[in-house]
C-alpha cells in the first residue's frame, strides 16, 4: 500500500475529504518530528513506540581493500512494536 492508497482508505473511513485527511497526516507527522528533534519517544497505544537513538561510532574494515574507515556517530529512529501488536502477528 503507498501514500496515496492510505490517504484514500483513511479518508473513506473517517468520512473526510482526501484534502483534509493529507491535512491531518501532515500535521500528526510535523508533531511527532517535533518531539523526535526534542529527543522525546513517541508511544502510539496499542501500535508502539518510536525513538530516536544515537548510534556509536564505529571501525568499519571493507573486506576487499583491507582498508579500515571510522563511521561517526549518528542518530537513528527505532521502533519498538507493542505486545499487543506482537501478540497479534505471533
Amino acid at each position: 500500500m503507498n501514500n496515496k492508497e492510505f490517504t484514500l482508505e483513511l479518508s473513506r473511513r473517517l468520512g473526510y475529504s482526501i484534502k483534509e485527511t493529507s491535512e491531518l497526516m501532515a500535521s500528526l507527522l510535523a508533531g511527532m518530528s517535533q518531539q523526535w528533534q526534542e529527543g522525546n519517544a513517541v508511544s502510539i497505544q496499542g501500535f508502539g513506540t518510536f525513538e530516536v537513538k544515537k548510534k556509536m561510532e564505529r571501525i568499519f574494515v571493507n573486506p576487499v581493500t583491507k582498508l579500515r574507515l571510522l563511521i561517526p556517530p549518528k542518530l537513528v529512529l527505532t521502533y519498538r512494536p507493542s505486545a499487543l501488536l506482537k501478540e497479534k502477528f505471533k
